[in-house]
Parts: structure tokens; C-alpha cells; sequence
């Protein structure tokens, strides 16, 4: 993957912007903007570690507020002392130098921070993007460490919207088989108890709806799972089934081709070798006489 990655949403949907850089466990930032709304989103070896955007919803102080970290007036003197200062230090260090928090306190709500900004951006279905390699617009001091595979499981579970889930996965018909991936990937993912269950069901033969009629949870929740997924790089679809009436004519072709071949090899190993002398006799020639009197 080269600097130049970029492009519109739509082309390629933010989750698999997100596994191309995770496969390649890339290094930099993600920019995607849309409309007046710039999120930029740090990557390192392939992981979520960071993201801000102008307008999220979630704001710092805000978390530390709601769980009880920090008192609306400690709020209001760390950002009075943020307007105040000439560098650009950011509210939760501010926050744990007047020990209002602790660091621990600081990178669970940034975790939950960064979560919450990616769980939105799933929803985009247009805008821009553009991946800068090996570049970082501002230096964090507190960062967090989220699998994208995750992220997008997450995400999908939250997700209500089935045009959204259709588009995902438009054809009940189509056949899914589990996707590669390194081990160290594999042991960073968390999926619930009824997810592992419908993984378990994909072996490359069964369709889709298929899998749903025989899971656990409801039929269109089964469909949402899978939809997740896929889109999490975990399955992958190969195909659909052939007609019923392909099938049939394959397999009468490939009995007939079997059958042939072993007639072939039972008529040579049966039928005995004819000699010379048989030969020649079958033309009426005795066969004591010499070659060159026949």
C-alpha cells in the first residue's frame, strides 16, 4: 500500500478501507471528511490507536463527567487553565496535573472515546478519504490499541438500519467460506458466544440463509451477525449454489466419465495379449511357413 491510497466512499466502504490497512498493517493516518466533517484516525501496525474528529459527539470531559471522574467545576477550572496556556495541551493532561484523575482513568475514557468515533463513521456511506503513511498530525501521549476486526463486529451490533445490512450482504443465495488471516489477528478478535456459533456453520457449502434457518437467534439477527462478519474479514462469500438441474447434469457427466475409465482399464487388463503366430492365422496362413512365403 502505497501514500496514494485514496478516494471516494462508495467505491470501497470505510470497513474495507480498514482491513486494507490492517492486512498490511500499516502505519498512519487515515484521513476521511464529508461534507464539513474532517475524523482523522491514527493507525499503528495495522491497529486503531488513536482518532479525533471536530464534531464528535462524546466529548473528554464530558466521559469523565458522566462517570463520575470529575465534578462539573474541576471541568470548568481544567478548561479555563486549557483557554489560558499557550501550548496546545490537551484537557486530560491538564486534568491529571491538577490530580483530578489518574492516567487510568484517562485511557479508559479515551478507549471509549476512540470506539464511539469509529462505531459513527461506520455509518458513512459517502465522503472522501486518504491515507497518509507513517504520518501523524499531532504527537498523543495517551493512546489505546483496538483491532479493526473488533471495531466493525461492534459496530455491526449496533447497527439497526437493514438497507444498510442488505447492501452488505444483497443475495440470502450466496455461499460463504472463512477468510485467511495471521494468527496473531485471530487471537485479537472478540466474538460473542451465537457469533463463534454461526462461524462455525460456514464451510463453503452452505448458503447464507442456509446458515440463518439453522442458527440459535432469530433469522434476520443471523443475517445481521454474518453481515458483520464479512465485513470484518472473517468470511468471505465464493459464490452460489449451482441449479439443481447443473448439479444433476454434472455429476451424470462425471459418473459416465468414471465409468468409461474403468471399463478402459478392464477391457486391458482382461483381455490377453494376441501372439503373432495368432495373428497370421486368422488370415488362413499356416503358421510354419516362412515369412517371405506369404
Amino acid at each position: 500500500m502505497e501514500q496514494d491510497l485514496q478516494g471516494k466512499i462508495g467505491r470501497f466502504t470505510l470497513p474495507e478501507i480498514f482491513q486494507l490497512i490492517a492486512n498490511g498493517r500499516k502505519t498512519g493516518t487515515l484521513g476521511i471528511q464529508k461534507d464539513d466533517d474532517i475524523v482523522m484516525v491514527y493507525f499503528k501496525k495495522g491497529k486503531i490507536v488513536y482518532g479525533y474528529g471536530p464534531r464528535q459527539t462524546l466529548h473528554l470531559g464530558q466521559l469523565l463527567r458522566e462517570k463520575g471522574k470529575i465534578s462539573s467545576e474541576q471541568l470548568s477550572e481544567a478548561v479555563g487553565a486549557q483557554a489560558e496556556t499557550s501550548s496546545s495541551k490537551r484537557l486530560g493532561q491538564i486534568l491529571i496535573e491538577k490530580a483530578f484523575i489518574n492516567r487510568t482513568d484517562l485511557e479508559t475514557v479515551v478507549r471509549r472515546q476512540v470506539e464511539e468515533l469509529i462505531y459513527s463513521l461506520l455509518n458513512w456511506e459517502s465522503g472522501s478519504f486518504k491515507f497518509y503513511e507513517n504520518q501523524y498530525p499531532t504527537d498523543e501521549e495517551i493512546t489505546v490499541d483496538i483491532s479493526v476486526e473488533n471495531a466493525i463486529l461492534e459496530g455491526m451490533r449496533r447497527m439497526d438500519e437493514m438497507n444498510r445490512i442488505k447492501e452488505i450482504i444483497p443475495d440470502l443465495n450466496s455461499i460463504l467460506i472463512m477468510s485467511p488471516a495471521s494468527p496473531e489477528r485471530r487471537t485479537d478478535i472478540s466474538l460473542q458466544s451465537d457469533e463463534w456459533n454461526l462461524l462455525a456453520m460456514v464451510n463453503g457449502r452452505r448458503t447464507i440463509a442456509e446458515i440463518a434457518d439453522l442458527a440459535k437467534v432469530p433469522r434476520i439477527e443471523a443475517v445481521r451477525k454474518l453481515g458483520a462478519l464479512k465485513l470484518a474479514g472473517l468470511v468471505r462469500v465464493i459464490g452460489k449454489p449451482e441449479p439443481e438441474g447443473d448439479r444433476l447434469a454434472a455429476m451424470v457427466d462425471k459418473v459416465a466419465g468414471l465409468l468409461e475409465e474403468y471399463l478402459t482399464r478392464k477391457t486391458k487388463t482382461t483381455a490377453p495379449e494376441r501372439t503373432v503366430t495368432q495373428n497370421i492365422r486368422d488370415f488362413g496362413v499356416p503358421a510354419n511357413k516362412e515369412t517371405d512365403e506369404i
